[in-house]
C-alpha cells in the first residue's frame, strides 16, 4: 500500500548555541571582507542540520545574548568553522551583542519581511564629510543580510569606519535587505548643532561721508544698468564726490555767447601770522610800450 504525502514538510526551526570568537580569531589568512559585514561564519554541521530542516532561503539568523539580554539578526556567510564554534564580527559583538570571547550566543532561523524603508543615524559628525552618504550606505549594505532596529553597524569608506545608528526599520523592527528596493534617510549626526542665523548688523553710518549738499543737484537721477543688474552704490554722484574730495562746481548762468573767460585757482589767503603771506595776483607783472624804443 502506498501512501501520498498532501502536504509539505513544514519547516522547523533551527535553534542551537554556539561560542563565539571575533573574526580575528579565525584561523588562517585575515578576513578583512567579514568585518565589513552583517554576516558570520557557521561550521559545517549546521549546513548538514540546515538542509534536514527544510529552512526557506535567504538564510536568516537570530542572535541572542541571553546574559543582557540583546537580540540582533544577520546572515551567513560560510560554513568553514571550527564546530562547535561560530566566528562573528568584532563590531556586533561589541556594539550590539556585548559579548566577549568565548561567551556563548544562541542562534535561531528565522523568517524576516523584505525591508522597504530605514533610517540611520551617524555616530560621528565626521560623516558629514562624504560627499555621497546614500551612494556610500548603498554599496556596504550589499555585504548584509538583514537589519535590525536599534543596532549599530559599522561601514569603512576610504580607508576609515563610520558607526550608523539604525533608528528605524519598516515593515518591522528587523527586516531582510536581500534585493530589495528599500528607501533610505539620515537623521542629524550625534553631537551636530544647526548653525546658528547670523543676523545682520545695521550698516552704521561712515562719518568720512558727506553731508546731503542742498539747493540744486544736476544729474542727480537714478541711473539703470542694460543688463538689469542693480546699480552700484559706489557709482552714486555722492559717493563719486566723497572719492574726488572736491567741492560741487556751479555752472556760471551769466556766461554770454562769444566771450571766454579763463579763471584760475587761487591760492588760499595766508594768515597774518604765518610766513610768506603775499597773495597771489594773477596778470601783476610790468607792462612795456613798443614807443620808447628808438628805430634804427
Amino acid at each position: 500500500m502506498f501512501g501520498f504525502n498532501f502536504f509539505p514538510d513544514i519547516p522547523r526551526p533551527f535553534n542551537t548555541h554556539y561560542k563565539c570568537y571575533s573574526v580575528s580569531m579565525l584561523p588562517g589568512n585575515e578576513r578583512h571582507d567579514v568585518e565589513r559585514g552583517g554576516k558570520i561564519i557557521m561550521p559545517p554541521s549546521a549546513l548538514d542540520q540546515l538542509t534536514r530542516l527544510n529552512i526557506v532561503y535567504p538564510m536568516l539568523f537570530k542572535l541572542t545574548n541571553k546574559k543582557s539580554s540583546r537580540v540582533t539578526h544577520c546572515g551567513v556567510l560560510e560554513f568553514v568553522a571550527d564546530e562547535g564554534k561560530v566566528y562573528l564580527p568584532y563590531w556586533m559583538m561589541k556594539n550590539n551583542l556585548l559579548l566577549d570571547e568565548g561567551d556563548f550566543v544562541q542562534i535561531e532561523s528565522v523568517s524576516l519581511p523584505v525591508a522597504t524603508f530605514s533610517r540611520f543615524q551617524p555616530q560621528s559628525e565626521d560623516f558629514l564629510d562624504i560627499s555621497n552618504p546614500k551612494a556610500v550606505l548603498e554599496n556596504n549594505l550589499r555585504n548584509f543580510a538583514c537589519l535590525t532596529t536599534g543596532d549599530v553597524i559599522a561601514i569603512k569608506y576610504n580607508q576609515k569606519m563610520y558607526e550608523l545608528c539604525v533608528l528605524e526599520t519598516k515593515p518591522g523592527s528587523a527586516v531582510s535587505i536581500i534585493e530589495c528596493d528599500m528607501n533610505v534617510e539620515f537623521a542629524a549626526p550625534v553631537g551636530y548643532k544647526e548653525p546658528e542665523p547670523v543676523a545682520k548688523k545695521e550698516e552704521e553710518s561712515d562719518p568720512s561721508e558727506l553731508s546731503e549738499p542742498e539747493g540744486f543737484v544736476p544729474f542727480k537721477g537714478q541711473g539703470y544698468r542694460l543688463d538689469g543688474k542693480k546699480k552700484k552704490s559706489d557709482d552714486s554722484p555722492k559717493n563719486n564726490m566723497a572719492k574726488r574730495g572736491t567741492r560741487r562746481v556751479i555752472p556760471n548762468y551769466d556766461y554770454k555767447i562769444g566771450s571766454l573767460r579763463f579763471v584760475r585757482n587761487r591760492r588760499t589767503p595766508a594768515k597774518e601770522n604765518d610766513e610768506g603771506g603775499d597773495e597771489f595776483k594773477p596778470f601783476s607783472g610790468v607792462g612795456r610800450s613798443l614807443k620808447g624804443i628808438v628805430s634804427m
